[in-house]
């Protein structure tokens, strides 16, 4: 009997650890697909409507707030909500430009932590390419020059993860500081061209996102949100379980 309930705690404890994980997750999805840079794109078309359609850019960006909130903290998503619900088209449009620039920032950030992980570098470099595409008219039309040299840093960068190859065929040495100088060119650039304080992962001043400034942080785990109290709830209840179960035996 003894037995059975602990087998059955540890399947529950495994439940446990599985519900958790997509609360904080993230799944990369189609490589080639960034759901934030669409929702701008959505957001842009709409706001340049006239006259703008300000509900319809509420319902398109709610779709991504929870994501920014998860990396970003809730900072930049609320100063956006603010902007939409004045009708400030401008403002709108120019946090939304900064948030992409931070998340391509946050995608090269982690493939410079985890460069030897080829397949993730990858797919992390093709989701801020794919942000990058939905910002480079944008870059395009300030300076051509720009544009084309983020291009290049781009491409640079994706020699310069290499390929593994399949059972050595078609082998590529990767070279780790290339990526570093690839990285932190086009971040220079986008830093002046969209005339941030910072590009710096985690730093978001209430400068870069006026309408902030009353926000709180709540990092990466919100737990004002119920269901990431769920996998704790279950937690407690389990060990609940074992000490009555205990101290029943212990008394029989």
């Amino acid at each position: 009997m003894m037995k059975k309930f602990i087998l059955a705690l540890c399947v529950l404890l495994i439940s446990v650890t599985g519900l958790s994980k997509p609360v904080n997750g993230y799944s990369y999805g189609d490589p080639n697909e960034e759901f934030v840079a669409e929702a701008y794109k959505d957001m842009f078309t709409k706001l340049n409507e006239s006259p703008p359609d300000y509900a319809s850019t509420l319902a398109i960006f709610e779709t991504v707030k929870e994501e920014l909130d998860m990396h970003m903290g809730s900072e930049p998503a609320e100063a956006v909500l603010t902007h939409i619900e004045n009708e400030d088209k401008e403002a709108v449009i120019s946090n939304m430009e900064k948030i992409l620039v931070l998340n391509i920032a946050r995608r090269l950030e982690n493939i410079d932590k985890n460069f030897e992980e080829y397949d993730t570098s990858k797919k992390l470099l093709a989701k801020a390419f794919a942000t990058y595409k939905a910002l480079s008219p944008v870059v395009e039309e300030k300076s051509a020059e720009d544009h084309q040299k983020i291009n290049a840093h781009f491409e640079s960068a994706l020699v310069a993860l290499g390929n593994p190859g399949l059972f050595g065929v078609g082998e590529k040495e990767s070279n780790y500081n290339q990526f570093v100088k690839d990285k932190e060119e086009i971040l220079t650039i986008l830093k002046n061209v969209f005339k941030m304080k910072s590009v710096e992962v985690g730093h978001y001043s209430e400068e870069e996102f006026e309408g902030s400034e009353n926000v709180k942080n709540e990092g990466w785990t919100d737990y004002s949100n119920f269901k990431n109290w769920i996998p704790i709830i279950i937690l407690v209840g389990a060990i609940i379980a074992v000490v009555l179960f205990v101290r029943k035996r212990s008394r029989g």
